[in-house]
């Protein structure tokens, strides 16, 4: 089977993550994996699990972008794909005009993922085009129900996002890992509190929430430190400088590290002491929420979205209620007098192998393909 994802780039992201893990499993199982996108970084990554990349920008959103619906549908029909899977709305757009006036017999299966909580608008509701819908948690379920009546709910497969069979309990970063970066992150202290707050650096994430609750940590001479884990989207540097300057107007800079993008995210989270998840508005899953507990660390977030469901699920001592900043510091300050509960195992569900399964399943194919070794 062949099967063509859609996004915008593989430059970084959850969304690419994914895609990234969706390609591996995939060609593991014998099929054949093309993405179109406009490049970036992740797709050497991409290319060594042995898919194939096309690189063609239908991601911006500019009205010449429209004048390549032919393009793409022109290559819908030579490369016949199987299963054509979107996965972010402006893309999706152009996709859907393409696969459409393909005549109908030859028309892929045309799948969508709900990967976020968009607003509610007939732009946003291309992602319920879908022949057949994939929601990341429950949450993006109740959202298409709620704001897309017309939507069956038969349509709609909940498939969570997963978290790799490599984050554990047990992981230990490299001793060269820990002597050199995290070392040089602490400045070699061994008793500070150190918060990881991940994501890229936007206000929704919830970055200046920290001001207030560095304030009260401190107050009580906890030595804190908050490492912000992620960037700037490109073009948008003028929050990242914004925020910064808050926290240093603030007098909070010697208490915050802003560590940029990660490609040592697992050894990253695996050492400090709790996870955040401060986003102002409600996401759709927050992977990294479920990768810290997965390596055993203890997460505290704010209980709205997807994220309210996997704390709800796998621990809800890290419940906090949204935007609550006090309630946050107080809970933190607790942990830090008194160690916060243990994390229980990670269930199945959450596993990359069920994810793969999952989509398999849902594209039609209900047993893989003899396995062959990537290209």
């Amino acid at each position: 089977m062949k099967i063509m994802h859609i996004v915008p780039s593989m430059e970084s992201g959850g969304v690419e993550q994914v895609i990234l893990e969706l390609s591996q499993g995939f060609t593991q199982q014998g099929h054949e994996v093309i993405v179109l996108s406009a490049g970036g970084r992740l797709v050497k990554t991409l290319e060594g699990y042995g898919a194939r990349h096309i690189a063609l920008d239908i991601g911006k959103k500019r009205l010449w972008t429209l004048f390549k619906v032919r393009a793409v549908r022109r290559l819908f029909a030579a490369e016949r794909p199987d299963v054509i899977h979107l996965h972010s709305r402006f893309p999706a757009w152009i996709a859907y005009w393409a696969w459409k006036g393909l005549p109908q017999e030859n028309r892929p299966r045309l799948v969508t993922t709900v990967h976020g909580l968009y607003s509610v608008s007939r732009y946003s509701a291309i992602m319920t085009k879908g022949e057949r819908i994939v929601a990341v948690s429950e949450a993006v379920r109740d959202y298409i129900l709620t704001h897309y009546p017309a939507v069956e709910p038969s349509r709609i497969a909940v498939i969570h996002n997963a978290v790799d069979a490599a984050y554990t309990p047990d992981f230990r970063p490299c001793e060269a890992w820990l002597r050199e970066t995290w070392a040089t992150m602490t400045g070699g202290r061994g008793d500070l509190f150190t918060l990881c707050l991940p994501g890229r650096i936007t206000r929704p994430k919830g970055h200046a929430d920290l001001i207030p609750i560095l304030k009260a940590l401190l107050s009580e001479n906890i030595p804190v430190l908050a490492i912000m884990a992620g960037e700037a989207k490109r073009g948008k540097e003028r929050t990242f400088h914004e925020l910064k300057k808050a926290f240093d107007d603030a007098g909070l800079s010697p208490h915050v590290l802003w560590a940029g993008n990660r490609a040592d995210i697992k050894e990253l989270l695996s050492q400090c002491s709790v996870t955040l998840s401060l986003s102002r508005q409600p996401e759709s899953f927050g992977k990294t929420v479920l990768e810290a507990l997965a390596l055993g660390r203890p997460v505290a977030g704010y209980a709205h979205g997807g994220v309210a469901g996997l704390l709800d699920a796998l621990y809800p001592a890290g419940r906090v209620p949204p935007h609550d900043t006090a309630q946050m510091a107080r809970l933190l300050i607790a942990w830090h007098r008194t160690p916060p509960p243990p994390v229980p195992p990670i269930p199945p569900a959450f596993s990359i192998p069920e994810m793969i399964a999952s989509h398999l399943r849902l594209y039609g194919i209900t047993r893989p393909l003899r396995e062959r070794k990537p290209r």
